[in-house]
């Protein structure tokens, strides 16, 4: 089986999913289909090896219609610091525009990072040696991603929307089309820039799903807007 470049594809799904728009701050809104950043999470809630490797999504397909719900939601209007929060006095009703019954087919490349080009303080427990290769992390997500093994429990933009996910393998399955629509999404959360520890940097991009397609461009991108 050859692995050099390759694509991995998860389908995944849920009742209820809730990609909260960052430029409404009062109440909770959500992007018409997945973001970027969600779908890197469910793949890293599978794998994840700091230092080691990354996720780069490539590719969304929306399998299931757009429909919405509405909830109102308790929240906590306060940020935990030094004083502790009492949750009665600080809890907040919210209304939350949600999507239910989503399906996707999520497509991401695990990039693996030589040991010559990992910073020092991966090397603070142990130091693998240079012969180290992408292969072992292909196995570890392949044998992991069917037997629906995962570190965290993957979610759907908000822990409470729960995914359910499974491997595809696009070779030897028979693909369903996604949705024949084409919609402008206009300016959606691409993911969060953390090369500057102290401030994380959002960054967006034009989303544009054609018949149910949506292209990720990639990090380097200049379609990736900071």
């Amino acid at each position: 089986m050859e692995f050099t470049d390759r694509d991995y594809c998860l389908e995944v799904w849920g009742d209820i999913a809730c990609f909260t728009r960052p430029e409404l701050k009062v109440e909770r809104v959500s992007y018409d289909v997945i973001t970027p950043s969600a779908a890197r999470a469910i793949f890293e809630a599978i794998l994840f090896k700091k230092y080691a490797m990354w996720w780069q999504v490539t590719k969304i397909e929306v399998l299931n219609a757009i429909k919405w719900t509405s909830v109102r939601r308790n929240e906590v209007g306060a940020t935990a610091g030094k004083n502790p929060i009492y949750i009665e006095d600080k809890r907040q009703q919210r209304n939350t525009l949600m999507l239910r019954d989503v399906r996707y087919r999520l497509w991401a490349k695990l990039m693996f990072v030589p040991v010559s080009e990992r910073p020092k303080e991966a090397f603070a427990k142990h130091k693998p040696g240079n012969d180290e290769n992408p292969m072992k992390y292909y196995e570890m997500f392949e044998r992991r991603a069917r037997k629906g093994q995962c570190f965290t429990q993957p979610y759907l933009g908000t822990r409470e929307c729960a995914a359910s996910f499974r491997l595809i393998d696009p070779l030897s399955e028979t693909l369903t089309p996604p949705i024949p629509e084409d919609r402008n999404l206009g300016v959606m959360l691409y993911d969060l820039d953390f090369s500057n520890p102290k401030s994380a940097q959002a960054m967006f991009y034009h989303a544009i799903m054609r018949q149910g397609e949506i292209s990720v461009p990639p990090i380097s991108s200049n379609e990736i807007l900071r």
